[in-house]
Parts: C-alpha cells; sequence; structure tokens
C-alpha cells in the first residue's frame, strides 16, 4: 500500500558541504536494488558514528541552522538506504521517518516518481522498524527530513534510472540516448516499452551504465512543483486508514493506568479487591508511571479504573502553582545591559510570560507490547524509534527488543517521547500477555508532555527610528531533549567544531534569529529544570513564543518612531527574500484598510530552517474575551516547493496553532496538578475559528533546494495574531494566552 502525504520540510546545503556528491552502488539481488553511499569527493567515507571533515562555523542560524546539523549527522548511514524495483512492478522505499499527517511519505513519493519516471501510486513508501545500525539517521524532527533525503534519494533513483535504461538499450540493441523513462517502465523508439519489473534483473547486473546518473533540474521536474493530495486522504477520513489501536493481537488485553493526581506522584499502596470479580477484568500491575489495571476491552478497562482504590504520595511540586513558576522564570532573566547609553534616545524594556502547551494530538498515546520468553515485540507511533527499543529494554530487563513503527494520528514532537510504549511492555511483563495500552485524552492533557512556560524579557534602544541594539533573554522551564536528539545534538556539534553547549542551548542557537537590521544583538537561553513536569519539543519549540515577543515590540518601536509596522518591518528587514513575502502579503492582504472599531490588522514575518514565511491577519476583537481571526493572508518561501499543496496544509495547521496558544489554550498547574483534563477545557482552535477568508501563497523557488516548513507557520501567525489583538483592543498583551 502506498502511503503518501504532503511534503514537509527541506533546504539548502550544509555549509562545507558543497564538495560533498553522492556515489551509488548495485547490491546483488534477484531484482534491483540502488542503496545511497555518501562520501566526501576526495577523502575516505565517514564511519558510522563520525563524520568526515569540520565546521568551524559559530552557531548562529543565519549561517548554519539545525537542518545543517541534520544532514550531517545521517549523511554517514546514508548508504544503508534501499530502493527496490519489485516483481509486481512497484518501487519500494523503507523510510525511517515517522509519517504523522505532516506529508513526508508524500514528499518521498514524490521525488522517487520524479527521478525514476515512475507513477506515483507504483511507488511504495513503508514506515522502518527501528534500525540501531542508522545511528542519527532515524529521527523525525525540527522541518528537516527532505532536507536529509532530498539529495540521496534523489541520487539513489536517478542512478536506478541510467541502469533501467542501459538495461533496455542492451536488449533492444539501441542507443541508451534516445530512450526515457515514464509510466513505470522505459520507452523507445517505435512504440517499444518494458516495465521496471521486465528490466529489473538484467539493470541488476549492469556495473557502468551508458548514461549518467544525474538527478533532474527543477526545469525538468513533471511531478515536484505540482501540488499533489495525499492518496491515503480518503482513508482517513472513511477511517479505513489504520493507526495502533487498530491492530489485532492474538490473546491481548487492554489496558488503562490509573495515574497520580499530581505531576510525578508515586504509589503507596492499592487495592483491587473491588474489581477483581467484575466481568472482563484480566489483572492489574503497579508499573513506574501507576498503576495498570488489565481487561477483555478498552471501555472496561476504563470503567474498571475509576473504581480502583489507590493511595499516593504527593509529586515533587504538590506546593508549585503556575504563579509560581512564572515568577521564578521572570526573576531569571536579570539584567539586560546592552552597553550603549540612550541618554539620546529611546529604550523599550518589555517582559512577557506564556503559559504550559499540551501537544494535544487527536490520537491519544497508544501502544502495543507483547513481551515473552527474554524479549519483547512493540508497535507504537515513535519519532525516535531507536531511543524506545532502548528505554524499552532497560525498563523491561531484555536485550532481544523489535520496534514496529506505526502511523501517528497527530503528533507536533509528542511522539519523541514513547512513555506508552514502556508501559505496555512493563504490563506485559506483569501478566506475561500481550497488552494494547491506552491514555485517555484526560492522561495525555494532565500528564504528558508539554511545551514548557516561558518568560521573555526584549530590550531595544533606538534612536530617529533606527533601532541601535536589541537584546532578548528568554528563560523558560526546561525542554526535554532526552530522547535521543539531545544526543546527536551535542555529538554532531562537537564534530562540526561548533563547541560544547547543553542540547537546548545549542538548539536554541542553532534555531532562533532576528530577522531585522538591529544592530547590536544578543539573544539567550536561559533553562530552569523543575522537577516532575514532563515537557517536550512542541512545534516550533522556542520560536512561536520568541517571536510573538519580538513582534509585539517592533511593533511599538515602529508606533514610538511614528512609522508604519509593516513598512518599519520592510525597511529593517535583513534579506531579500524576507522584503518579498512582506510585500506579497501587503498587497494581497491590503495592508492598512480602514477597519471598524474593534478590528485590527497584524502583521509577522519569520525566517527558520532556509524558509521563510510572511503573514497578515485581521482579528475581530470587539469582545476582547472572544477575539476571532476573521482573515489570514500568508506568503512562503520554502525553497524548491516539492508539494505546494502540503506547503499549504502545513501553514493551515501553523495558523490553528497560532490561533490556539495566543488566544485561548493553555495549561494551568494548580498545587502540582494540571487542572485542564481535555478539549472540554483545554480550549484548541476548532473549524469554526478557521477564519473564512484565507490565502495561501506559495512563492516562486528562490534557492535550488527545499527549506523547512514544518515548524514555519506557528510562529509567523503567533506574531500576527498577537499584533493584530493589541492594536484592536488598544493594549499591551503581555502574558499568553490572553483569555488564560
Amino acid at each position: 500500500m502506498v502511503h503518501p502525504a504532503t511534503a514537509h520540510e527541506e533546504a539548502a546545503p550544509a555549509p562545507g558541504t558543497r564538495r560533498r556528491r553522492f556515489l551509488t552502488y548495485v547490491a546483488a539481488a534477484p531484482m534491483l536494488t540502488v542503496a545511497g553511499k555518501f562520501v566526501m569527493e576526495g577523502e575516505a567515507a565517514a564511519a558510522p558514528g563520525q563524520v568526515a571533515g569540520q565546521l568551524p562555523l559559530p552557531p548562529v542560524s543565519g549561517l548554519m541552522d539545525f537542518g545543517d546539523l541534520m544532514e550531517i549527522a545521517t549523511a554517514p548511514t546514508m548508504a544503508l538506504m534501499k530502493l527496490e524495483f519489485t516483481a509486481d512492478n512497484k518501487v519500494r522505499f523503507e523510510l525511517p521517518r515517522l509519517e504523522s499527517g505532516q506529508g513526508i511519505n508524500t514528499a518521498v513519493v514524490m521525488m522517487l516518481a520524479e527521478e525514476l519516471g515512475a507513477r506515483t501510486q507504483d511507488v511504495v513508501v513503508e514506515l522502518s522498524d527501528a534500525r540501531p545500525e542508522l545511528l542519527f539517521n532515524q529521527f523525525t524532527a525540527a522541518s528537516s527530513s527532505v532536507r536529509t533525503f532530498w539529495k540521496p534519494l534523489r541520487q539513489m533513483a536517478a542512478t536506478a534510472r541510467s541502469r533501467l535504461l542501459t538495461a533496455a538499450a542492451k536488449k533492444w540493441s539501441v542507443s541508451a540516448s534516445g530512450l526515457t523513462t515514464q509510466g513505470t517502465g522505459v520507452v523507445g523508439p517505435g512504440g517499444r516499452k518494458a516495465t521496471f519489473a521486465e528490466l529489473a534483473k538484467d539493470a541488476a547486473k549492469v556495473v557502468v551504465p551508458s548514461v549518467p546518473a544525474t538527478p533532474k533540474s527543477p526545469d525538468e521536474f513533471k511531478v515536484l512543483g505540482k501540488g499533489h493530495t495525499r492518496s491515503d486522504a480518503t482513508a482517513l477520513v472513511t477511517g479505513k486508514a489504520h493507526f495502533v489501536s487498530d491492530l489485532k493481537i492474538p490473546g491481548s488485553v487492554v489496558a488503562v493506568v490509573v495515574r497520580p493526581p499530581t505531576l510525578d506522584g508515586e504509589v503507596e499502596s492499592y487495592d483491587d479487591s473491588a474489581i477483581r470479580n467484575v466481568p472482563g477484568f484480566k489483572g492489574t500491575a503497579e508499573i513506574s508511571t501507576g498503576v495498570a489495571v488489565c481487561a477483555e476491552y478498552t471501555w472496561q478497562a476504563m470503567e474498571l479504573a475509576k473504581k480502583l482504590d489507590v493511595t499516593w504520595k504527593q509529586g515533587p511540586i504538590a506546593d508549585m502553582s503556575s504563579a509560581d513558576i512564572q515568577e521564578k522564570l521572570a526573576g531569571m532573566t536579570g539584567s539586560l545591559d546592552d552597553g550603549i547609553s540612550d541618554s539620546d534616545g529611546d529604550e523599550i524594556d518589555e517582559s512577557f510570560d506564556f503559559a504550559f502547551v499540551s501537544h494535544a494530538p487527536m490520537e491519544v498515546n497508544y501502544a502495543i507490547a507483547d513481551v515473552k520468553d527474554g524479549s519483547a515485540e512493540i508497535w507504537v507511533p515513535a519519532q525516535s524509534p531507536q531511543v524506545a527499543q532502548k528505554d524499552i529494554a532497560a525498563a523491561v530487563g531484555v536485550l532481544d527488543v523489535k520496534v514496529h513503527v506505526t502511523r501517528a494520528g497527530g503528533s507536533f514532537g509528542r511522539h519523541l517521547f514513547h512513555d506508552a510504549a514502556v508501559e505496555a511492555a512493563e504490563v506485559s511483563k506483569a501478566i506475561g500477555k500481550p497488552v494494547k495500552l491506552m491514555w485517555t485524552r484526560n492522561d495525555d492533557t494532565r500528564h504528558g508532555r508539554m511545551r514548557p512556560a516561558s518568560h521573555h524579557r526584549v530590550k531595544a534602544s533606538f534612536r530617529s527610528g533606527k533601532v541601535r541594539s536589541w537584546a532578548h533573554k528568554m528563560a523558560s522551564v526546561s525542554t526535554d531533549f532526552n530522547h535521543g536528539i539531545g544526543d546527536l545534538i551535542t555529538s554532531t556539534a562537537v564534530q562540526s567544531g561548533i563547541g560544547k553547549l547543553p542540547a537546548a542551548q545549542l538548539y536554541f542557537n542553532l534555531t532562533q534569529s532576528v530577522p531585522y537590521e538591529f544592530g547590536t544583538t544578543t539573544i539567550s537561553l536561559n533553562d530552569y529544570p523543575l522537577e516532575g513536569v514532563h515537557t517536550g519539543s512542541w512545534r516550533s519549540v522556542h520560536s512561536a513564543t520568541f517571536r510573538t515577543a519580538e513582534d509585539l515590540v517592533v511593533d511599538q518601536i515602529a508606533e514610538k518612531a511614528g512609522s508604519d509596522a509593516a513598512n518599519f518591518r520592510l525597511d529593517n528587514a535583513k534579506t531579500d527574500r524576507a522584503k518579498a513575502v512582506l510585500r506579497k502579503v501587503m498587497k494581497d492582504g491590503k495592508w492598512g484598510r480602514s477597519m471598524p472599531k474593534g478590528h485590527a490588522q497584524g502583521i509577522s514575518m519569520h525566517e527558520e530552517f532556509k524558509s521563510v514565511a510572511a503573514c497578515l491577519v485581521e482579528i475581530n476583537a470587539t469582545d476582547p474575551k472572544k477575539p476571532r481571526v476573521t482573515k489570514a493572508v500568508i506568503a512562503v518561501d520554502a525553497g524548491v516547493p516539492l508539494n505546494p499543496r502540503g506547503i499549504e496544509a502545513q501553514m493551515m495547521g501553523g495558523l490553528t496553532d497560532a490561533i490556539s496558544t495566543v488566544l485561548q489554550a493553555g495549561i494551568h498547574i494548580d498545587n502540582g496538578a494540571v487542572r485542564e483534563g481535555s478539549y472540554g477545557d483545554f480550549l484548541w482552535a476548532r473549524q469554526r475559528h478557521t477564519p473564512t477568508d484565507l490565502q495561501i501563497h506559495v512563492m516562486p523557488a528562490t534557492t535550488d533546494e527545499p527549506g523547512g516548513v514544518g515548524e514555519l507557520g506557528v510562529p509567523v501567525c503567533a506574531g500576527a495574531i498577537a499584533t493584530a489583538y493589541a492594536r484592536a483592543t488598544g493594549t499591551k498583551p503581555r502574558s499568553f494566552p490572553v483569555n488564560y
């Protein structure tokens, strides 16, 4: 089955890698199998776990970003990727990334179909099980997947194409230069045609192709750059698409975990006598996070869990609430002395607070585990399956752990952690049966991973409308990077000559930047470790809060300088790409048009992952407690736009996330317990909150490679919404969400 989706990421080459080239080789097989081998021109290939060459660059996102680091980290094991041609004329690729609705599957299908001359429906992309030999090449994170596959995957396909053409030329005794590939076959003079399946065995024997294995240039593209709808879209909306919860495992029981009332509370004792004789009861087991109640069916397990008697020890922050945490963060921003006297100019010094936010994917946490005979078999949607493999092995004390990666119904960073899989393995070992373990919505909202609460202080000095210095200090509850990405960042950064810093600091420096010419500019992150609070990388990590705070200050400077907010950004933007997207939304959004009282426009621009976007929104805040975004115009320059329709989908998702987190959705902590428990009180935007006037413009390519888009939409839309709300209400919002 083909599982295409929408394009998600990607862009320009890592600094210092322009001399790199990809070689490919044919592995001995009954049918054609092409694998990629990544080497440095004139150098030996890097051994697994090593990186050839050094990158003596400072950790500044304008020069090098996280995607560049991912390209370096994944390069040594690209040799282990394989492209297979099967007897039923399908092209098969095993993808070591997680499809969670972001569209990586479709992007890969399109790249392969383009280079091979295959029909998209003949390209089969399947999710790979955990493969430890891939090292850092099996993480799905930070808008990096398409960027890392853009060159090697297309080169593999181009190599396969050249060998197929060579095999056909030999078969027909003609010149390969007169042959083409189309429709998953080779077409020759006089209407001759042979399918890839018919040519695959002969192509596998080709040692030196008679045509160059050169990837196509953008002006030759027939698939890439065209809007493609996800081929699994119908299956998703009709319920035919399968997720881990749909899998049928013989002899399995369902488990639901009874969790503590406070974060990280512990079991003191429990009594299951009241439920032991209830029909459907299959047992209980105390595990690391609570007490699992097992039953024949899900509803039975949920109902029995309500009746379990548990005595709890309080968690480590039972004496803390949201206000206490924000006060602690505010005290960490300290002085922002930029060393410049403002006696002859103006100064702005503002502070902003952002609440915790749940990932809240539509699919709740779910995993299946079968632990027996010293081994474990796991089914789970995992962004870091190798780490899941290690954590499960440690939790249940077995060495043989097989992790099957299943598609996810949303993630936004949630599946970088695999809590449900570890719990399912613990329960399966305890009761001696396969276990299907489900987190309820309440579980995931109250005990799941959250975007950390943060405090921002921004100070700017300016004179005659020109910013002379800019300082932005962010204090945040620590983001947990113990999911493998932290190891990738720190080890690859050291080998790349960036230096030694904690993973969170490195990630911050590789992703955050000020996109305007603002004189002496400094940005920094202070982490606040808070025991008991489970955090994680939430979509766009630091960028959404970072951009929101900065946009509000930019608007304030523009006002004090007597300048129009949009034109002020245009005048100070660093790059032509940034100016182009700003002009586009200003024109198509009719910036500056007259608005009724309580209505206003807002604008923002954001650069990250080698892409740039601008957003203009209009908001109706006549009732400040029920504001509504009525219009949004977004322009995106993502380099080569692999799938414009996929980019549009990403921007729509980012807009929804921004509406939610800026206006209405946040998590409170009351005496160590999360107040919100579901979509009923964690007020995520619904379909009715989408603006009726929504325009998304994918700009023509300004580079020869794709840029990342998965995390681009949230920051740029959040900044625009926040500034629009401030202008519409005549207030200075400094705490988000504004209705919290």
